[in-house]
């Protein structure tokens, strides 16, 4: 074992050493805080504490694998394998496999994602005769899930005066009602959806003292990484675990929470000193990653901020080159700009396409940048799209293996009990569906009583054949692997021949992706664990691994030489030499939904702040002062953030004296842009004329009670009232159901306008 304090500052090896009690450490962008993590969990494993009295918990399972190899690096043994380390979902699904008899749910229960999640939504509105298009399965889930995330379950939720004059206000007053059958699906089902990993645990803890006592004195030592992301639920159930011991460490940095849409707050970071008596803080304040521009302009830009824990990051790095602020026309001048200055930077300083990352407030912003990019022939790679375990194919397949572990789970086997096609129709499934809700059976035993359920010969003789094809499967399951079992599922259920005799490019896209499947099970089954053992393979064990698969851990590392293109959200935790930070425009960064609120406009400008701290070489700040939406041509203003910038610390050459003059120039020094001078330089007289003889528009304050619904509610006919424009009517909607355009004529002299919903704050009167 190597002197692994070696190598550390001197508040960081304070924060490693420190043994008993409370510790906050307050670890800024780019202050080695998994190394003081990993050393940490390290040092208290070499002065005796047994690995399996150790909760770490953090938020991606790739940062806990690492963790746990370092540790193993640091202590030369294999003892990290006993410690209970990983994401709150996957850690807490652990303990709730273990104790879930007490709550009256099967050790094998199923985990529902997203999708399946709103599926069984779908189905219970559909079953209430509520009208699909206003009681939207992705809304209701929303509000299910932050409810959860509030500790709120289906009977106070219908109990609070609050919430219920919520939903009356966005005209769903049935809410309450589908959240209580959908947790009652779900419990009959066998299931819990992710919210419910949290929700769940904290209820097991409040209700059973025992089980709450079990690992209060189990987890002597309790570190909780990204503290500043954590929810409610998430905060309680922490405060519960470590009340015997109080050996609490959290690490986190308030300038960092961006996750409030998630239920994230800030205050569980800011109020820590105030929950425990005797707490220790150690700031990280030494930034290891960025040059001292950078850091010196984050810096200025956070504390702007006024709901902080003081800090002020400084490095030893060189003081580097200047930001540079670039002003372009138009967005796809931008991206131009962007691919001109990857190119130029890659001849003459001899970067790889690796080394640079594109940030961005939007995924939809990401076209222009994609575009340009590819014409100049440099190879990039989109995080955020459809990720490997959601596609059609594969959702299909893992199915089928759910259902195996645990046939109760209703909602997987509608996905698959016709398909691939066997015959059972659509109307045979809704008798037996209405069967089992009517004797309050679950649909797997009502498919053992067909005849009863009123259907034919024919068909009931179909469903026997399903039936005993699932039992046929379920025998294997005590004495194969998982990919023995999965890959007989496959072969007998005749999926994989269906997909393998469709010959188009999607069909053997399809194909490829489900033989991936089978591959990710067979590496699954071969790999031992640390200690060199094969543990346990079984496919319940597999199906846990992956649905507990963040997004993160999704990604793929073998990304090659590419240029990297992200959300500011999901570059979190990442870091580039070299970094560009695009579409720097009001309401657009900060989001126009964010203007309104100081709360909300704070975590916007702690959102730019992750977004400058990537960078560790060089940082482009660009924006664009006409934006295409949808075939429409925006004017924007540049950021009010940009004005925060430290001027000693910019370099203009881009934008001239000001960001709000004229003129751009490119990245080799040629002006962007001339083509569109060219086409709106010319202005007709009766468009002045127009514009000369328009009414003035008045000034409008928001009513009392206004309050913002969704956007994917607004519909043609509505009455509503603007946040800035006051009242009107929408004439026409056009767009996606993600990107909808609403054309509106408002009263009081504003006229008709075309508005982006999603970036718009309206109220619908009626």
């Amino acid at each position: 074992m190597h002197n692994y304090l070696e190598g550390l500052n001197a508040e960081q090896r304070i924060a490693v050493e420190h043994i008993e009690g409370p510790l906050m450490i307050v670890a800024g962008a780019g202050s080695g805080k998994t190394k003081v993590l990993t050393t940490r969990i390290a040092h208290l494993m070499n002065k005796g504490v047994d690995a399996f009295n150790i909760l770490a918990l953090t938020f991606t399972n790739k940062a806990a694998a690492e963790m746990k190899e370092r540790i193993e690096l640091i202590l030369g043994n294999h003892e990290a394998r006993n410690l209970y380390i990983g994401t709150f979902h996957s850690v807490f699904a652990r303990i709730l496999r273990a104790e879930a008899n007490k709550l009256g749910y099967p050790n094998n229960f199923t985990i529902y994602d997203t999708d399946d999640a709103k599926n069984v939504i779908k189905a219970i509105v559909k079953e209430m005769q509520l009208d699909e298009k206003h009681y939207k399965p992705a809304y209701v889930y929303n509000r299910i899930s932050a409810a959860k995330n509030s500790l709120i379950d289906p009977a106070t939720y219908l109990q609070d005066h609050h919430i219920q004059q919520e939903d009356a206000r966005s005209s769903r007053p049935e809410i309450g009602r589908i959240y209580d059958r959908y947790a009652k699906r779900c419990f009959k089902n066998g299931a819990m959806d992710f919210d419910d990993l949290l929700f769940k645990m904290f209820v097991l803890l409040t209700h059973f003292p025992e089980v709450l006592a079990k690992y209060q004195h189990k987890f002597k030592f309790i570190l909780i990484d990204e503290y500043q992301d954590t929810n409610l639920a998430q905060y309680q159930i922490i405060k519960m675990l470590g009340s015997v011991h109080e050996n609490i460490c959290v690490v986190g940095d308030d300038a960092q929470s961006i996750y409030s849409f998630r239920g994230a707050t800030v205050q569980n970071i800011l109020q820590f000193q105030d929950d425990y008596e005797d707490v220790q803080v150690v700031k990280l304040e030494q930034n290891y990653r960025s040059t001292q521009s950078i850091l010196n302009a984050a810096n200025d830009i956070i504390s702007n901020n006024s709901n902080q824990i003081p800090k002020s990051l400084w490095t030893d790095n060189s003081e580097g080159e200047k930001i540079v602020l670039v002003r372009t026309l138009t967005d796809n001048d931008e991206g131009r700009f962007v691919a001109d200055a990857i190119t130029e930077m890659k001849l003459r300083k001899h970067y790889n396409n690796k080394d640079f990352a594109l940030l961005y407030r939007t995924n939809a912003q990401s076209r222009s940048f994609e575009e340009s990019l590819r014409r100049m022939n440099i190879p990039c790679k989109l995080y955020g799209g459809v990720s490997f375990y959601q596609r059609k194919e594969i959702k299909d397949l893992l199915a089928y293996l759910r259902i195996i572990v645990n046939p109760q789970d209703e909602e997987n086997m509608k996905r698959i009990i016709n398909y691939p096609a066997r015959g059972i129709g659509k109307t045979s499934i809704e008798r037996l569906l209405v069967f089992a809700n009517e004797h309050d059976i679950t649909f797997w035993e009502a498919l053992h009583k067909p005849a009863q359920a009123g259907l034919n010969n024919s068909a009931s003789s179909k469903i026997e054949n399903f039936v005993t094809m699932i039992k046929s499967f379920q025998t294997l399951l005590e004495k194969e692997n998982a990919y023995d079992v999965a890959f007989t599922v496959g072969k007998h259920t005749e999926l994989v021949k269906e997909l393998y005799n469709d010959k188009s490019v999607e069909g053997l896209a399809r194909y490829e992706n489900i033989q991936e499947l089978l591959n990710s099970i067979k590496e699954f089954t071969e790999t031992p664990d640390e200690d060199g053992e094969l543990q346990d393979k079984s496919l319940g064990s597999y199906l846990q691994q992956i649905t507990l698969l963040t997004d993160a851990d999704n990604e793929d590392d073998k990304d090659g030489d590419t240029v990297k293109l992200m959300t500011v959200h999901a570059a979190k935790g990442l870091e580039f030499p070299c970094v560009f930070v695009v579409g720097m425009e009001e309401n657009l960064f900060p989001s126009s939904m964010s203007l309104y609120d100081r709360e909300d406009l704070e975590e916007e400008r702690r959102l730019f702040y992750v977004a400058t701290t990537r960078a560790k070489e060089r940082l482009w700040v660009t924006f664009a002062t006409s934006r295409y939406r949808f075939g429409q041509l925006v004017q924007n203003e540049p950021s009010r953030f940009i004005d925060e910038l430290p001027e000693k610390y910019l370099d203009r050459t881009f934008t001239g004296p000001s960001a709000r003059g004229t003129g751009s120039v490119g990245a080799f020094g040629n002006v962007v842009g001339r083509s569109f001078e060219k086409k709106t330089s010319k202005t007709s007289l009766k468009q002045i004329a127009d514009k000369m003889n328009k009414p003035k528009a008045s000034s409008h304050t928001p009513s009392a009670d206004f309050m913002p619904d969704n956007p994917l509610d607004i519909e043609e006919g509505m009455e509503i009232e603007h946040i800035k424009f006051g009242f009107g009517s929408v004439q026409k909607l056009e767009g996606g159901a993600n990107n909808k355009i609403a054309t509106i004529e408002f009263k009081d002299g504003h006229g008709i306008k075309k508005i982006m919903l999603n970036y718009a704050k309206i109220r619908i009167v009626r």
